[in-house]
């Protein structure tokens, strides 16, 4: 069965993300090919796919590497993210579906929850899932596409803190979600950017990542996309 290019997309990427490929390292097709356990077709695909989202770089004598991004583009990043989410947002509120609204409401409670007892981990994981469910519920799949590029890119470039005041801060989730649940786009906007402008200062720049050596195959039941 040929594995598909997007499932060794998402593992490279992953990998990327994670600090297996150290910034500045080289990519060579055959060394990808052999951890993934592919052939060097859908790592070629997968290559060019990451350059052109920015994850890869391509360097005279030396080929494909994993790129090395400046600080101003760092900071990019979060200006992006600014504009987008209240977008999404926006059309979150005119779009949205009940079975959205059904997982934003739980993520909310949920996140509360967490907050009141001080459990900063599952605070992350239930925040990156409550905004990657309100870029779902925009229904623009390129507004969506760039959301989710944005995200990984920003979980490659920073160590993001947990709120000072966590409680607080789902409140304001809280609220954009009743805003979208009552289809007032103007509000869900206007309280999105002032989240996403509140949560810059919990952005700290990663250095270079050490590099880890372990191997695995491409799992295509599971890989994200």
């Amino acid at each position: 069965m040929r594995i598909p290019a997007h499932s060794v997309c998402a593992a490279i990427r992953d990998d990327i993300v994670s600090g297996v490929f150290e910034r500045g390292s080289r990519l060579t097709e055959e060394v990808l090919a052999r951890r993934y356990g592919v052939s060097r077709v859908p790592v070629r695909e997968a290559l060019r796919t990451l350059e052109s989202e920015g994850f890869v770089t391509t360097r005279r004598h030396a080929g494909a590497c994993v790129a090395e991004p400046t600080d101003l583009e760092a900071a990019d990043l979060l200006e992006l993210r600014l504009l987008l989410e209240p977008l999404a947002a926006a059309r979150a509120a005119g779009r949205r579906s009940e079975a959205h609204l059904k997982v934003l409401r739980g993520l909310v409670r949920l996140g509360q929850d967490r907050a009141r007892r001080g459990q900063g981990e599952d605070l992350r994981s239930l925040g990156g899932w409550f905004h990657e469910t309100l870029a779902q519920a925009s229904a623009s799949p390129g507004l969506i596409a760039l959301l989710t590029q944005l995200r990984h890119k920003v979980a490659w470039m920073y160590a993001v803190e947990v709120p000072a005041r966590p409680a607080e801060a789902w409140a304001e989730l809280g609220a954009i979600t009743d805003a979208v649940a009552r289809g007032d786009a103007e509000r869900a906007r206007s309280l999105t950017a002032l989240h996403a402008e509140r949560s810059f200062s919990a952005h700290r720049l990663r250095g270079p990542a050490p590099v880890r050596t372990s191997q695995h195959a491409v799992n295509t039941a599971s890989a994200r996309t």
